[in-house]
């Protein structure tokens, strides 16, 4: 079939193989031709490894490091009629990529929340690999199922308190316009934490710990976003925020459980950027459009991949890490520079729609989307018949 792409709002329903691969491959490339710390990673578990910055911590891992790695990924696999997800797509394009680098990795593709999961993921490391020495955590799911009680738990995207009205890049219509977003109940914001929290991180390292496969001087990270005052009304300081918060006493937990390893946990705050999950909050496509004007601008701007490259180099192998006062790994530092804000914030109260393209960069936005699912690669023929089957190797 020709694949183009099919968006509805911040949603695009369809994904190409060809691009995903592509766009696999320059992420490859870029960790391939950077400097590498000293100290690597060797058996990797990454927990949510098919897109965003999961997949780039995989990358990272494995072709920067030489490490083995075992992704765990919730995909759609694809049909004759129906396109896989991008997921499915870049893990496919990923694991071709370690067969034909020779390295070693597996993968498991279902809920990532769920016993039998961890079971799973725990039978594979004990038959291959014995042990883990780094655990990336870079689960986003609007909803999660409780594995003792079968309760299911939905997150929103609203504000603690009051409710918020501000302005918005509509990216349906391409207008700025205002959103306005209810203040949350106590069952949602509760729920936001069941969903979006640290409860099943520390699940998986308890499970993983029980099981004695953790390493001595094992590392794990979860990921989140802090950002600022432009975007804390409906992000640091809402519902997401709040769950976010609860990634914090996760990691103290889980560092009183490894301190007889001599392990460490460590929340890691990084840029933002542009993936299915920030594509959906209200704030986020204006912010982001403004914050590349502005950090391209500099040449600092960092996607997935340098962050995570960045991240390996400068923090979670280094000798030195960069914390903050919550004992997090700042990775996000030039992004909240005062200077930057500031900036940044001049742009959110001058833009309109008419000079969106002037005072943003929403085209390199609406790029970097269509990237998620493999549109707008330099090099592949859109035009061209593709089957839309593609196996992934190696999933168990």
């Amino acid at each position: 079939m020709i694949i183009k792409p099919k968006v509805r709002g911040f949603i695009c329903t369809n994904a190409h193989p060809i691009g995903c691969e592509a766009h696999v491959t320059e992420q490859i490339a870029y960790v391939k031709s950077h400097t590498q710390p000293e100290k690597k990673p060797k058996n990797v578990l990454v927990i949510g490894a098919s897109t965003g910055y999961g997949l780039a911590s995989r990358i990272t891992a494995a072709f920067g490091s030489g490490a083995k790695t075992l992704g765990i990924f919730f995909e759609k696999e694809p049909t004759e009629k129906r396109t896989g997800s991008a997921g499915w797509y870049n893990t496919a394009a990923f694991q071709k990529a370690a067969d034909e680098a020779g390295l070693w990795s597996k993968n498991i593709n279902g809920d990532a929340f769920s016993h039998e999961i961890k079971a799973k993921a725990i039978e594979i490391i004990k038959e291959e690999l014995d042990e883990i020495d780094l655990v990336v955590y870079s689960l986003a799911s609007p909803r999660r199922t409780d594995p003792d009680t079968g309760e299911v738990y939905s997150s929103t995207l609203k504000p603690i308190g009051e409710g918020v009205t501000t302005k918005n890049l509509n990216t349906s219509k391409r207008v700025i316009d205002s959103v306005s977003v209810e203040a949350a109940n106590e069952e949602e914001i509760q729920g936001t934490i069941d969903v979006m929290g640290g409860a099943d991180w520390e699940l998986w390292l308890k499970a993983l710990n029980d099981a004695g496969v953790l390493a001595k001087g094992v590392k794990t990270v979860a990921y989140t976003y802090i950002g600022k005052e432009l975007t804390w009304p409906i992000y640091g300081k809402a519902t997401i925020g709040r769950a976010k918060e609860d990634l914090d006493r996760a990691a103290s937990e889980i560092n009183k459980m490894l301190a007889p390893l001599a392990g460490e946990a460590h929340v890691t705050s990084l840029n933002a950027v542009v993936t299915q999950a920030s594509s959906a909050i209200p704030i986020m496509p204006l912010y982001i459009s403004a914050m590349f004007k502005v950090m391209k601008a500099d040449g600092t701007y960092q996607g997935c991949i340098e962050q995570i490259q960045s991240l390996f180099v400068e923090n979670i192998y280094s000798e030195n890490p960069r914390l903050d006062d919550k004992i997090r790994y700042r990775q996000n530092y030039k992004e909240l520079e005062d200077t930057v804000q500031q900036r940044v914030t001049d742009i959110w109260n001058k833009v309109d729609t008419e000079t969106i393209d002037e005072l943003t960069d929403y085209v390199g936005y609406n790029q970097e989307f269509l990237k998620l699912f493999g549109f707008g690669i330099d090099g592949v023929d859109y035009e061209a018949d593709v089957n839309p089957v593609v196996k992934i190797n190696n999933l168990v």
